[in-house]
């Protein structure tokens, strides 16, 4: 990560519908973006700020987020025509945030693979505003059979569409984000119909909703955020939200008795 990581103009203060901005959309500069590729696939997409996609105060929600990351990743494969045998289950990612997009602003998109696995691939995902890049998401995707929902190695026309921007760097799928501790209350998180997508199982968007749920009450936003997938949430699962925080860190956890579904690191200020 070697880009400029100074943090971009700020915004002109107003939001739509007269709304001021808030102060706390802009955060601390954190860690450099990851560059686009000098060579190699980059697949670019705008989206709009919409209600549905906004907090009560107009920012962007990571949930929203979310979505936008998932769309634009399958924008991108279908633009590229591939057929493969094979469809993709997210396993982590990391976002780093200088400022939140608002409720009416476009967002631009650009999208890349960044490092390559025996079974999976990094996306880098960066979202640009009128104020420059505001937002970069580095996520593992996992790739599996259409036949037997295994993981299945990278084919060759997956390598060489998307090998050229990844340079030969490799990627880990190890997850590290610990779990709940003892002490961490948990609560009911019903899931609704709505929430399964094809693959059998809530879409990762959902699970960034309990975040949203955590950070609510806290009064910050954060400016580092991190989610690791251990488990599906499947048909039955019963989920419960455990959370804890101190000053400038929140931790959620959704679990099903004693199997861990995902765990989600929030930071106010970005990592040292």
């Amino acid at each position: 990560m070697n880009a400029d990581p100074a943090r971009p103009a700020g915004h002109d203060g107003m939001g739509t519908q007269g709304r001021a901005a808030d102060p706390g959309d802009v955060m601390a500069p954190g860690p450099a973006f990851v560059p686009r590729p000098e060579a190699g696939r980059v697949f670019t997409a705008r989206r709009g700020i919409r209600s549905t996609d906004a907090t009560s105060r107009g920012r962007l929600r990571l949930d929203a987020l979310a979505r936008y990351l998932q769309d634009v990743a399958e924008d991108d494969v279908a633009d590229a025509g591939l057929q493969d045998p094979q469809y993709w289950l997210l396993r982590r990612a990391a976002v780093s945030i200088r400022s939140y997009p608002r409720l009416g602003e476009q967002v631009t998109l650009s999208t890349f693979c960044t490092a390559t696995g025996p079974r999976w691939a990094e996306r880098t995902t960066t979202l640009a505003t009128a104020d420059g890049d505001v937002i970069q998401t580095v996520a593992l995707w996992v790739a599996v059979s259409r036949a037997d929902g295994r993981p299945a190695a990278l084919t060759g026309s997956f390598l060489k569409e998307y090998g050229p921007s990844a340079a030969g760097r490799t990627v880990s799928a190890r997850l590290y984000l610990p779990g709940p501790p003892p002490e961490a209350a948990a609560s009911p998180w019903p899931v609704r119909a709505t929430d399964f997508d094809t693959a059998g199982h809530v879409n990762n968007s959902v699970h960034w909703a309990a975040a949203e749920d955590v950070l609510a009450p806290l009064g910050w936003r954060p400016s580092w955020a991190e989610i690791e997938y251990p488990r599906p949430v499947l048909p039955g699962c019963t989920p419960a939200l455990a959370a804890s925080h101190d000053d400038g860190q929140a931790w959620a956890w959704l679990t099903d008795g004693p199997r861990r579904l995902a765990s989600i690191r929030l930071d106010r200020d970005p990592p040292g």
